[in-house]
Formats: C-alpha cells, sequence, structure tokens
C-alpha cells in the first residue's frame, strides 16, 4: 500500500485549521495541527511530516521563521505559506527564501489540493535525492564531496562559469547529485543574495506547468481568483533551477524557448509582456539527443539550454572518492539517527568499491542508512552489509583500476577480447531497446546500425526467443 502522507497547518485560529484539516483528510491524507512556530518544531521532531501549510503572522514564532528553520533543518519538507488578501509581496518574499508555493486567503478546496498534490510530490523528489554537501576543502570543492579527476572537471567548470549569466545544462544519471551543482553554480554567483528558485517538472502535471513557470492573472481560468506571479518572476535577479527538464511537456517547450531568448514572457490570462532577469540552470538524467530523434524535444530549445554542459560522473566511475563519501554520509546519519560514531573496515570497503552503484550516491546513502540501523559494532564489517549487496550479481560488479577480473586470467586476449565485446554489445542493445519501447526498427536507428544486422546481433546474444509464427515489433 501507499504510504499516508502527513501534513502539518500551523495557524493561531482553531476554526481555520478545523477547516482545512477537514479538507486534506477528505483528500486522503493525515492531519496533525499547531498553534505556532514553536509548536510545530516540536512536532516536527517526533512526527515524520510530507509538507508543511503555515500562517505568516502568528504569535512566538511567526510563519517566516518557521521557514527559516524548516528550510535548515528538514529541507526536504517543503512549506506552504498561507496569506491575507493585500499581504500577497510576504507570501512572494517568502516563497524567494525558500517556501514552495503560497495559498492566498480565502482559498477553494480544489486549490489546496492541487498545491498539496505538488508539494508531496517534490517531498518524495526531495527524499530520493543525495544530500552530499559540505564536505571539507581536502575532500572537495564548493561543499561537494570528491577529488577524483571527474569531480575535478566538475569543479573546474563551476570555476569558470558561476559568475556568468549563461545557461548550464547538468546531465547524469539518476542519484549523482544534479542538484547539489546547481547550488553550487548559485552560491558562487554574483547573484548568490538573490533566491534560488527550483522547479522539479516531474512533479508538476502537465496541465499547471505553464501558471508554474509563468504566473496567471486573476480570471485566467476556474479557481484563480486573484493574479499570481510564476517562477519566472520569483528568480528575478536570483537563479532559476529548472530540474527533470526532459519531463516538460512538448507543446510548452516553444514557449519557455522563447522566455530563455528574450527573458521576456506573457502570464497565462494576461495580455502584458514582463521582463525578467534570471539565469537559468537545467538538469536531466535523459539523454536529450535521443528525445530529440524521437520527436519528444525540441532541438533548437536543448541547444539554447545546453550553452554550458555539465556531465555528473556516475559513482562507479569515480571509486576513489567512495572513502570519503562514506565517511561523510556516515558521519551525518549518525547525527541524524543519534547513533555513536561508526566506521567500515578494509574488508568492508573492499565490497563497496567492487559494486556498480547503479543508483549512484542515492543507493549508497540507502545502504549505509540500513546498515546503520541494524549494526551494533563500532566498526562496521563486510559481514554488517546487506545481503544484496554481498551477493551483487556479476553484472553490477566491477574490477578495481590496474586490476584484471581473476575469472578471465586464463583466458586468451581474444577470448577476453570477445567477452567483453559481447557484454558492451548486450548493454547497448538492451539500453536502446527499451528507451524505444522494444522498437527493433528505432532502436537500430539508435544504434547506427541496420535493423536486420540488430535482429543477427539479438539472435546471437540471446536476447530474443524466437516463437513459432511471431514476428519481432516493428
Amino acid at each position: 500500500m501507499p504510504e499516508t502522507k502527513q501534513i502539518l497547518v500551523v495557524d493561531d485560529e482553531p476554526n481555520l485549521r478545523r477547516v482545512l484539516g477537514g479538507i486534506l483528510r477528505r483528500g486522503g491524507h493525515q492531519v496533525l495541527s499547531a498553534g505556532d512556530g514553536r509548536e510545530a518544531l516540536n512536532l516536527l521532531t517526533t512526527e515524520t511530516v510530507h509538507a508543511v501549510i503555515t500562517d505568516l503572522r502568528m504569535p512566538h514564532m511567526d510563519g517566516m521563521e518557521l521557514l527559516r528553520r524548516i528550510s535548515a533543518d528538514y529541507p526536504d519538507v517543503p512549506v506552504i505559506i498561507l496569506t491575507a488578501h493585500g499581504s500577497v509581496d510576504n507570501a512572494v518574499a517568502a516563497v524567494k527564501l525558500g517556501a514552495f508555493d503560497y495559498l492566498e486567503k480565502p482559498f477553494d478546496q480544489q486549490q489546496i489540493q492541487q498545491v498539496i498534490a505538488k508539494a508531496l510530490r517534490t517531498n518524495e523528489l526531495r527524499r530520493a535525492q543525495p544530500q552530499i554537501a559540505g564536505g571539507a576543502s581536502s575532500r572537495g570543492r564548493y561543499g561537494l564531496i570528491g577529488t577524483s579527476a571527474a569531480m575535478q572537471a566538475v569543479y573546474n567548470v563551476i570555476e569558470k562559469v558561476a559568475d556568468s549569466p549563461s545557461t548550464v545544462l547538468i546531465t547524469g544519471e539518476s542519484g549523482t547529485g544534479k542538484e547539489l551543482i546547481a547550488r553550487a553554480l548559485h552560491e558562487q554567483s554574483p547573484r548568490t543574495q538573490k533566491p534560488l528558485i527550483t522547479v522539479n517538472c516531474a512533479a508538476i502535471p502537465d496541465t499547471l506547468i505553464e501558471s508554474e513557470l509563468f504566473g496567471y492573472e486573476k480570471g485566467a481560468f476556474t479557481g484563480a481568483v486573484s493574479s499570481k506571479p510564476g517562477r519566472f518572476e520569483l528568480a528575478d535577479s536570483g537563479t532559476l533551477f529548472l530540474d527533470e527538464i526532459g519531463e516538460i511537456p512538448f507543446e510548452m517547450q516553444v514557449k519557455l524557448l522563447r522566455a530563455l531568448q528574450e527573458n521576456e514572457f506573457e502570464r497565462v490570462g494576461g495580455i502584458r509582456t514582463l521582463k525578467v532577469d534570471a539565469r537559468v540552470v537545467a538538469a536531466t538524467n535523459r539523454d536529450l539527443a535521443a528525445e530529440i530523434e524521437r520527436g519528444n524535444f525540441r532541438e533548437d530549445l536543448y541547444y539554447r539550454l545546453n550553452v554550458v554542459p555539465i556531465q555528473v560522473p556516475p559513482l562507479r566511475d569515480r571509486p576513489e572518492d567512495l572513502p570519503a563519501l562514506v565517511e561523510h554520509i556516515l558521519h551525518k546519519l549518525c547525527i541524524r539517527l543519534e547513533r555513536p560514531p561508526r566506521s567500515l573496515n578494509d574488508d568492508a570497503m573492499e565490497l563497496l568499491a567492487a559494486y556498480a552503484w547503479p543508483g549512484n550516491i542515492r543507493e549508497l546513502e540507502n545502504m549505509l542508512e540500513r546498515t546503520l540501523l541494524f549494526s551494533e559494532q563500532e566498526t562496521i564489517g563486510a559481514e554488517d552489509l546487506p545481503l544484496p549487496l554481498r551477493e551483487a550479481p556479476e553484472a553490477r560488479r566491477h574490477p578495481r583500476r590496474g586490476e584484471t577480473n581473476p575469472k578471465r586470467m586464463e583466458a586468451s586476449l581474444k577470448e577476453a577480447v570477445r567477452a567483453e565485446t559481447e557484454r558492451v554489445e548486450r548493454q547497448m542493445i538492451l539500453s536502446a531497446l527499451e528507451e524505444t519501447g522494444g522498437n527493433v526498427t528505432h532502436a537500430a536507428k539508435r544504434l547506427k546500425i541496420s535493423r536486420k544486422s540488430l535482429q543477427i546481433k539479438m539472435r546471437d546474444l540471446g536476447l530474443r526467443e524466437p516463437a513459432s509464427g511471431s514476428r519481432p515489433k516493428s
């Protein structure tokens, strides 16, 4: 069953808490309530909260201070600000300080449910993101961990382009920490005192993406009871981070392209052209070149985004960074889980180094947290690591640099080359088929070979089980 989401409602008016609580419960959520910021913080220390809705004006601790405390201590929890009519400027200021969104009183139920749905989706995505920051300079730069050649290349690009207004496209596998690169670009830029506005395009329904980016005018659609600025406006003079840019609907891409080229746009339902000065950083784990070939992404938008490319290396390509990452993650986890300091012995570290980490830093964090919860020893050994890691299939392991795979030491050079070639061909074919939904014709184009050649390779590699009268998908 899906996890039940828990919303914390913070307001000093009991009637408003009851009304909001009723609306949220009808939406299938559990609800906690607090009368001020102090009470809310106490609940956050003892309860699992997935989103917070808070008023701005409250005794003891107001909504703005509560926002600052949550942003610092619970960065994965989205905060939605409640504001009275005429106090929208305060709510906009809160969004620039990190609030997820704001609701203007009086609000309708549909509007609340839409904002909450986006906030909860954002919470899921934030919780899934690796949070590797705050390392010492001897272990990395710009708050990032890693001194490998691959990470040094990333640091060099940050150093060279952080103070420019050029658009940056960050690419890399899921779980590599692309959002941390975007934050480093912002914090090293002259815009660091201005807002960093993050939009996770995967968390926003297609029907809402335009109003989310560009805002809307009063009466633009049902439920638009007042005008509202979009994320581009909120990022004026600062940085706009468009995460998961590959999820932008195709019909929206031309409007985004215009905003990037001209630094201007109109709100939904508006006729006045607005100009902004926002530095745009985008990120994706998709192969946008392949998406262009499939007709899912505009080529002109790709080139406009890809002014400065940054490729974030997967963890398997920088194994020398693993000890520093493990040390840093364990230190954070021990503090959060209130456990005594722990470390890994050489056998455990060797096992981690032999693993290919398909989930990258995110998988490493999850594995270490699970290990920490069940380990009773001060020093964690290989036997304490999760069984799936100890018994990982050969496909998820790799030899250390400079070492020979022991299973191939007795094989001839020709046999080793053939085996490695088959492995690479198999992986590339499987990836192409997965990206094209199993369409052999499109996969062949992706691999730049003929359809017949692909069918023969699939047969030779055992990737297709021929059935009587069956035909390959084309």
